[in-house]
């Protein structure tokens, strides 16, 4: 195949296949301690799919020989399957303003992003970024994304167009803006209202799709707005919710002077009626403990984007606090603003600013906040996350062997958790040989003979 080849995909799964290799998921959170009764794990496994769907996992001694003698299997000994990535928040209009200079929040947002996110006015321009963005998804083996588009209907229809062609499960919505954001991003709340349920009929779960109602930030919506936003969450109850909070100290202070008769930030949301089941929160880094007993009692979640977050100097994201107040915390790449599609260069930032907090990450927890842990984030546990028969078979290919770096550094492992936890601080997009989407390849890597 050639080099980082990306197949489309339609409705086509093959009635029963076999993949051999290790396997490795999560069945609950092992906890920060890492309980290891918490995740399951074949040295040499097979992984049964039929019509995309996980049947079996187990030891492939113990599997073979029930299968049909004229059966191919799929042999990726040597290498780790993994259940798919899920990003809980990424922006596929920065694409293109990832690694851009900027001195905080605020003024990235103006500097880069704006202008960059203008440009999806164009259909062409807002097809191709989509078409590069998932590709790359893939590149790294994320399967799953919750993901921001403009203001601009048409950016919605191309991200969803282009994950419906892969058979991709993906989240997304139309961004909704009425102030405080150049002319040209803005929209009205009537228009806000009328473009997003229209697009909510047309996308929402259609095939593996799903619509998110995305208020970009509280300072860009005016209070007449977010009463739309609250309007469309009553009527699509089942719809997403997406948004940003608490991401940066200069904005919380502009929030104050802008919603001064409520108690917090989060209470803005909550005014509205946005905190419930299926709503997501990116950053969440400065919630006092009324706002996180909030979001615990809400079932809403926390996107945590370590490696924004430190790039941008907004703060440091206590994933462990959250977790013990009972939050769904997901873990995410917060492209562009963050600096990597890799969910596990994402997790090895996530373990760092644990460190800095004087917290720890287990390898263990961190593969299953990027996999099992984000699927529960989103409500999506039902359908991936893990290999329990009936999930959709959504699975990464990692090589261990991708660099002579981790080569060398897996051969001195004695443990599955010095193996997965070498691979979150070392790993990358090198590190995905193949990406499967209910069972079929989707990416694989090319390699020289």
């Amino acid at each position: 195949m050639s080099q980082a080849n990306h197949i489309s995909l339609n409705s086509r799964c093959a009635p029963l296949q076999a993949f051999r290799a290790s396997l490795f998921h999560c069945l609950r959170d092992p906890g920060h301690q890492g309980d290891a009764d918490a995740i399951e794990y074949f040295e040499d496994g097979l992984l049964l799919v039929e019509n995309g769907l996980v049947t079996q996992i187990g030891y492939a001694d113990d599997l073979l020989p029930t299968l049909p003698s004229e059966l191919e299997v799929t042999d990726y000994s040597g290498k780790l399957i993994i259940p798919g990535l899920i990003d809980t928040h990424t922006h596929y209009p920065q694409t293109d303003v990832i690694a851009s200079y900027g001195e905080d929040l605020l003024h990235w947002l103006n500097t880069y992003t704006f202008p960059a996110e203008q440009q999806f006015g164009n259909e062409q321009h807002a097809k191709e970024v989509a078409e590069f963005f998932t590709a790359e998804l893939l590149r790294n083996g994320t399967t799953t994304a919750l993901v921001l588009a403009t203001t601009h209907p048409s950016s919605v229809d191309a991200i969803f167009e282009v994950a419906q062609k892969r058979n991709m499960r993906l989240l997304a919505g139309k961004m909704m803006m009425d102030r405080h954001a150049p002319k040209k991003l803005l929209d009205t709340p009537k228009s806000s209202y009328t473009e997003s349920a229209a697009l909510i009929e047309k996308w929402h779960k259609t095939d593996r799709l799903h619509y998110a109602i995305t208020p970009r930030f509280a300072p860009t919506s005016s209070e007449v707005q977010l009463e739309m936003v609250t309007k469309l969450t009553k009527e699509h109850p089942d719809a997403y919710i997406h948004t940003h909070l608490a991401e940066n100290e200069e904005e919380i202070t502009w929030v104050k002077k802008l919603f001064p008769q409520h108690r917090s930030y989060l209470d803005v949301y909550d005014h509205y009626g946005l905190l419930r089941e299926r709503s997501v929160y990116a950053h969440c880094i400065h919630l006092d403990d009324a706002d996180l007993r909030r979001m615990a009692t809400t079932g809403a979640a926390i996107a945590f984007c370590p490696t924004s977050n430190t790039f941008l100097g907004s703060g440091l994201f206590n994933c462990k606090q959250a977790l013990e107040q009972g939050i769904r915390v997901g873990i995410a790449t917060d492209v562009g603003g963050g600096t990597s599609f890799s969910l596990l260069q994402t997790l090895s930032e996530a373990y760092k600013v644990q460190q800095m907090l004087g917290q720890q990450l287990s390898p263990y927890q961190a593969f299953y906040l990027a996999t099992l842990g984000n699927a529960k984030a989103l409500y999506l546990d039902d359908y991936v996350g893990n290999f329990e028969p009936g999930k959709e078979a959504d699975f990464a290919v990692i090589d261990y062997a991708a660099t002579p770096l981790t080569k060398r550094r897996i051969a001195t492992s004695q443990t599955l958790q010095e193996k997965l936890f070498a691979m979150m601080i070392l790993g990358d997009d090198r590190a995905v040989h193949a990406s499967y989407i209910m069972g079929e390849c989707a990416y694989l890597k090319h390699t020289q003979n």
